[in-house]
Order: C-alpha cells, then sequence, then structure tokens
C-alpha cells in the first residue's frame, strides 16, 4: 500500500496542493511505478479526511502536469512514458545510414525501446512559407512531403513532417512510403546530396486538439517542435522536417565544442 502523509491545515497551501505534491512525490520517486494506479478517489477521501472535490482537485493538477491520466470507468494512472534519449551529435552519423538505420532506430537500439512508425502518407505540393525559405525554394516550386508518427513501445512519442524538393527526390524511394534501409538521407546521399550539417531550431508549446488526438495525450502535457533542416556539402538544403514531440517522452542531448 502507498505510505502517504497527512494533510497540515495549519499550512497556507490548500489540503489539494498538499495532496497532489504528496503524489508528486510519489510518482517522481518511483513509489508509483510508470502505469502504476493511483489510491481511488475514496482511497484518497478516506485517508486524508477531505471532500471529494478536494481530492478530485488534487488529481486534476496532476493531470494538467501530464504525470497522470485518468481512464474512465477504471481510474487514475501514472502516465507510461517510454524515454527517448534523442542524441542529437550521433543519431544522423554516416555510419548508422551505412548499417541501414534511420535516426529513430539508432535511438531505440541505444536506449531499449521498441520502435514502431504508422500513419506514413507520402505526397507533393507547395510547401508552408517557412519552409520554402529555408529551402531556398521558389514560391510555386513543389515539394514531397512524407508524414508519420513514430511508436515508442506502442505509444505515440512524435510526429514527423519531411519536405524534400521534387528535383531532388523524383525517381527515388523517398517518394514511397517506405523510403529503404537508412531512411531518406541514405537516399539523397546516392543521388549525390552527401549530407555535412543539419540545423535545429527547438520550441515549445501546448499540443492542438489534432495533436493531442493523433499523440494521445491528454489536457496538459506540451509538446517540444524541433525544426530541422539538413545541409550537403555545398551548402545546398537538401531537406526541411517539421516534427512535434511529446515533451514528457523525450530527453533532448546536445554535444557541442566548448570553442
Amino acid at each position: 500500500m502507498l505510505q502517504l502523509g497527512q494533510v497540515d491545515r495549519g499550512l497556507d497551501q490548500s489540503p489539494a496542493k498538499q495532496i497532489a505534491a504528496m503524489l508528486r512525490e510519489a510518482v517522481r520517486s518511483g513509489a508509483l511505478a510508470p502505469g502504476e494506479q493511483l489510491p481511488s478517489e475514496a482511497q484518497l477521501i478516506e485517508h486524508f479526511g477531505v471532500a471529494r472535490m478536494t481530492v478530485r482537485n488534487a488529481l486534476q493538477e496532476l493531470r494538467n502536469e501530464g504525470l497522470v491520466m485518468a481512464e474512465h470507468g477504471k481510474g487514475t494512472f501514472v502516465r507510461p512514458m517510454p524515454p527517448v534519449r534523442r542524441m542529437a551529435s550521433d543519431r544522423f552519423a554516416r555510419k548508422h545510414r551505412k548499417d541501414g538505420k534511420a535516426a529513430f532506430l539508432v535511438e531505440a537500439d541505444k536506449v531499449g525501446y521498441q520502435p514502431g512508425v504508422d500513419q506514413i502518407s507520402v505526397t507533393r505540393g507547395i510547401p508552408p512559407r517557412g519552409v520554402a525559405e529555408r529551402l531556398r525554394l521558389e514560391p510555386d516550386a513543389e515539394v514531397v512531403i512524407r508524414a508519420r508518427r513514430y511508436l515508442a513501445d506502442g505509444r505515440p512519442v512524435e510526429t514527423a513532417v519531411s519536405y524534400i524538393p521534387a528535383a531532388m527526390a523524383t525517381g527515388t524511394r523517398i517518394e514511397e512510403p517506405d523510403s529503404g534501409p537508412g531512411g531518406i538521407y541514405a537516399r539523397l546521399e546516392e543521388q549525390g546530396y552527401v549530407l555535412d550539417k543539419f540545423t535545429e531550431e527547438v520550441g515549445a508549446r501546448m499540443p492542438t486538439p489534432d495533436e493531442r488526438r493523433t499523440l494521445e495525450i491528454g489536457d496538459g502535457v506540451p509538446v517540444l517542435l524541433v525544426l530541422r533542416t539538413a545541409y550537403d556539402t555545398d551548402g545546398v538544403a537538401v531537406e526541411v522536417c517539421d516534427t512535434v514531440k511529446v515533451a514528457p517522452a523525450y530527453l533532448l542531448e546536445y554535444d557541442f565544442p566548448a570553442r
């Protein structure tokens, strides 16, 4: 049985805030493990001697933080978020493409989760203005648009949309749902666009309703935004990738020299 303290009514902090703090600490300490069910509302009411609304306010605070999720008719559970350690300094290394591994598979091998990808679509169209500017395309230039959703241990953790100039992708497997071993970067290098560097712009916000549904996350869970541009050895932008990541599922790691 989970060991919890008692509400101190002499504190300025409300009982709901105190209950939330105790449950939060239980999650962060591991006393409540990912996927484990929290005590029921009735059990919390009895233990703390408070009103039902007080307990509900405490649980709502944890849901807003993304620590727990409610399942209708079952109860409240610690959110099971597989950790994806995203190693920016290594994930796109050429050695991995030669081994036939795309970046997400490289991360899975290092961390130990089961990777997956679904909801793949490949279309052609005019990119958003910001993407066209990064790719240095004319306003009416077409791109190949590859959209997909990534899974870690069966749970959605990220959506990604890649934009590749049509002139570079035409006639290659980049136009197919399965782009082949090593992913689209391997196909680009086969076309002579040898990759040299990547730039990334990182931000955060709350998800849109569509993003919450696609990523299967509840209210109060933020997302990370990573917009990446890939350049070849001639300084030509060959791809822009717009990703939306479930923030609690990711640890972003960057390695750069101190010079």
